[in-house]
């Protein structure tokens, strides 16, 4: 009974750790395509599209872009380069300056 009470706490708190490691995180931006400017600053956020919403996913990227800017949703792919297989969604912004 004592090892299965153990068991069970440990449990509960691997879980709740486990909880905080699906967040967004930052990443390296996907590179600029043909028709896209390539000197605006871009950034990227890996987030996993059914725990992260797409509002922690914006203020996420808007963290990571200078201020004076806008995070501006450009692209999100999922092929795995830049994050990993718990938060699969490369979401990339660029940041806009404000006029």
């Amino acid at each position: 009974m004592r090892n299965t009470r153990a068991f069970v706490v440990s449990m509960i708190v691997i879980l709740l750790t486990g909880c905080s490691a699906l967040a967004p995180y930052p990443t390296y931006p996907s590179a600029a395509r043909s028709g896209e400017d390539a000197s605006a600053t871009r950034v990227a956020i890996c987030s996993n599209t059914l725990v992260s919403t797409v509002n922690e996913v914006q203020v996420a990227a808007q963290q990571e872009c200078p201020s004076n800017t806008t995070a501006t949703h450009l692209d999100t792919d999922w092929y795995l380069r830049y994050c990993p297989l718990l938060l699969p969604a490369h979401v990339t912004f660029v940041c806009t300056p404000h006029k």
